[in-house]
C-alpha cells in the first residue's frame, strides 16, 4: 500500500465526515437487531417463525423501497434524503419504545414493532445510497472506491458494536430503551447535518429504474454470486461448528470481521491503481480459497483461517464491481444506479438462509460451502467476461 499523502488523507478526512452518519443510522439498526427476537417471543410470547419475520420485515422493505430510495436522492438531493431517513428512524424509535410499553396487549404491540421494523427497512435504503452519492459528489468520481469502501466499513462495524451494546441496555434498563436510543442518536445527526452544506442535485437525463437496473445487472449478478459465501458463513457457521463437534464458532465469525475490514483499510486504493475488474477477480478466488478450505477443513483453526481468507475476498467484491457498474450510468441517475446494484447484495442475503438450508438438508453443512464456493466460482468468471467485454 503506498503512503498516503496530505491531499489523499484530506479526501479521506472529507469521505469520513459524511459516512459517519451511515454510522450513525447504522448503530441504530444493530442495536435492536439481537434484542427484537428475544422481546416478540420471550415477552409477547409469539414463536420463533414470528420473531424471525419481525427481523426480517426490516429487510424485506429496504429490498422494495430500493428505487424509491434512489429517486429520492437523485431527485431532492442527497442531504434532504439523508434527512428523511434519519427522520425515519427517530419515528421508528418512538414506534420501537411505544411497541415496548403496550407488551401488556400483545397483538398490537408485535403491530407497532412490525410498524417499526419496516420503517427501519426504508430509512437503511435511504442511508446507504445518499451517504455514498454525497461522497462522490464530495470528493470526485475517481476516489468512488473509497467512498464505497469506507461507507461499508461504517455499517459494518456500527452493526458490530450497536448488537451488543444492545442488549446490555436491555439487560440493565429494559427493553424500553431500544427505542429511546434509536430516536436520540437520530436527533442528533439530523441536530449534527443542519448546518452541513448539501451537495448540488446533478441535471441530466433520469433514467426509468428499469433501465438502469438493466445496465447494472450483469455488475449486480456477480456481486450476488460472490455475497453468498458471505450469508452462509453468518447464518450457517454455528450449525456447522456444532455438526462437528467443535467449539468457537463465534471466533470464526471475528476472524471474518476482521479480515474484511482490515482488507478494506489497507488496501482501499487497490481498485484505483489496478482497476475494479482485476480486484474482484483476485478477491473472488481468494473468496474461493478460504469456502473451499472451510469445506475441508479438519480442525476449527482451519476453519478460522477459512472465515478469514473468506472476509478478505469478500471485502473489495462490493466496491470493486460497483465502481465497474456505475461507469454505465449517466451521473445524474448515480443514486439510482447505487440502489439498483444494492438490490442484488440484499437479494443474496435474503436467497443464502433457504438455498443452502437445501443444500444442508442434502449434503450436510460442509456441503454448504462447496456450493458458496461454486457459486463464487461462477461470479469470478462472469467478471473475467465483463472485463473481456470492456476491453473488447
Amino acid at each position: 500500500m503506498q503512503t498516503q499523502v496530505p491531499g489523499s488523507l484530506a479526501v479521506t478526512g472529507q469521505i469520513l465526515a459524511i459516512v459517519f452518519y451511515t454510522f450513525l443510522g447504522f448503530l441504530c439498526i444493530g442495536i435492536p437487531i439481537a434484542v427484537v427476537p428475544g422481546f416478540v417471543h420471550n415477552v409477547l410470547g409469539y414463536g420463533s417463525v414470528i420473531a424471525g419475520l419481525t427481523i426480517a420485515s426490516q429487510y424485506l422493505a429496504t429490498l422494495l423501497t430500493r428505487p424509491l430510495a434512489g429517486r429520492l436522492a437523485d431527485n431532492l438531493g442527497t442531504k434532504p434524503a439523508l434527512v428523511y431517513g434519519l427522520t425515519g428512524i427517530a419515528i421508528s424509535g418512538f414506534l420501537t419504545w411505544l411497541s415496548t410499553e403496550v407488551s401488556h396487549l400483545p397483538l398490537l404491540s408485535l403491530l407497532i414493532m412490525l410498524a417499526a421494523r419496516l420503517l427501519l427497512g426504508v430509512t437503511q435504503g435511504l442511508l446507504g445510497v445518499s451517504t455514498i452519492s454525497w461522497g462522490i459528489n464530495q470528493v470526485g468520481v475517481e476516489h468512488t472506491a473509497r467512498v464505497i469502501s469506507w461507507n461499508g466499513i461504517a455499517a459494518y462495524g456500527a452493526i458490530a458494536i450497536g448488537a451488543p451494546v444492545g442488549v446490555l441496555m436491555v439487560d440493565a434498563w429494559g427493553y424500553w430503551t431500544m427505542g429511546c436510543a434509536l430516536t436520540t442518536l437520530a436527533l442528533l445527526g439530523l441536530l449534527l447535518i443542519r448546518k452541513r452544506a448539501s451537495a448540488p442535485v446533478l441535471k441530466g437525463e433520469r433514467l426509468p429504474f428499469s433501465t438502469v437496473l438493466g445496465r447494472i445487472a450483469p455488475y449486480g449478478l456477480g456481486l450476488a454470486l460472490g455475497s453468498i459465501g458471505y450469508g452462509t458463513l453468518t447464518t450457517f457457521v454455528a450449525l456447522y461448528f456444532a455438526s462437528k463437534g467443535w467449539s468457537g464458532a463465534a471466533y470464526s465469525l471475528s476472524a471474518f470481521g476482521v479480515a474484511f475490514i482490515g482488507a478494506r483499510v489497507l488496501l482501499i486504493d487497490a481498485i484505483k491503481h489496478y482497476g475494479g475488474y482485476t480486484v474482484a477477480i483476485c478477491c473472488m478466488g481468494i473468496e474461493t480459497l478460504g469456502l473451499l478450505l472451510l469445506w475441508f477443513a479438519p480442525t476449527p483453526l482451519w476453519a478460522m483461517a477459512g472465515a478469514a481468507l473468506t472476509g478478505c475476498g469478500l471485502s473489495l467484491v462490493y466496491p470493486a464491481l460497483g465502481v465497474e457498474a456505475i461507469k454505465q450510468i449517466p451521473d445524474s441517475s448515480r443514486s439510482a444506479g447505487f440502489s439498483a446494484y444494492a438490490v442484488f447484495f440484499d437479494l443474496a442475503l435474503a436467497i443464502a438462509g433457504p438455498l443452502m438450508g437445501a443444500v444442508a438438508y442434502g449434503f450436510g453443512y460442509n456441503g454448504i460451502f462447496l456450493a458458496a464456493a461454486l457459486l463464487s466460482v461462477a461470479g469470478l468468471a462472469l467478471s473475467l467476461w465483463l472485463a473481456a467485454r470492456a476491453r473488447s
